[in-house]
């Protein structure tokens, strides 16, 4: 497999990306198991419609972004961030679809998305994800996001199951002397 190319979304991804975020919720779901009501309380079906049909507006330029993976020609992945509060940004969002995983290009979304957001003068960025998605809190981990505080009021009968990560986009500068 070609190796990812990570771009912004046009309109023309839209499709593509719609269904990525359909496979993501039932991947969500799938994985959360016994707790899947977590997922089907937070991404509830008519209002996950209404979410998707609006995500071109909530990420758009310049105040966030659609990336996708593009691998040969085929939209296999997605990530987005939007301001959040106050030089604040949250990533929405990451998937990769089933056969393009292992490829890189989760890591690809995220890191472009962390370069392109503290390019647009974002100082910190916030994720969540679920207990049960262990590469995903193995690859957020790995690209610098530490655990935090959740930044959100999250249903306490669902805040077991949550884990809250953040990251500093803010440069370190080291002196030379």
């Amino acid at each position: 497999m070609t190796r990812a190319t990570i771009r912004t979304a046009t309109p023309d991804d839209i499709p593509a990306i719609t269904q990525l975020c359909w496979d993501y919720r039932d991947m969500l779901i799938d994985r959360a198991g016994s707790r899947h009501g977590v997922v089907e309380v937070a991404y509830a079906a008519d209002g996950y419609a209404s979410l998707l049909a609006d995500l071109p507006r909530i990420h758009a330029r310049p105040t966030g972004d659609m990336l996708v993976a593009d691998i040969d020609g085929a939209v296999l992945g997605c990530a987005m961030y939007y301001p959040f509060s106050d030089g604040v940004t949250e990533m929405k969002r990451v998937y990769v679809d089933p056969q393009a995983r292992g490829s890189g290009a989760g890591r690809a979304l995220v890191q472009a998305g962390i370069a392109r957001a503290r390019a647009d003068g974002y100082t910190r960025m916030v994720i969540d994800t679920i207990t049960p998605l262990h590469e995903a809190i193995a690859l957020y981990e790995s690209l610098g996001f530490a655990p935090c505080a959740p930044f959100y009021d999250p249903d306490p009968a669902f805040a077991d199951v949550l884990r809250f990560f953040d990251l500093s986009l803010q440069e370190v500068h080291h002196d030379s002397g």
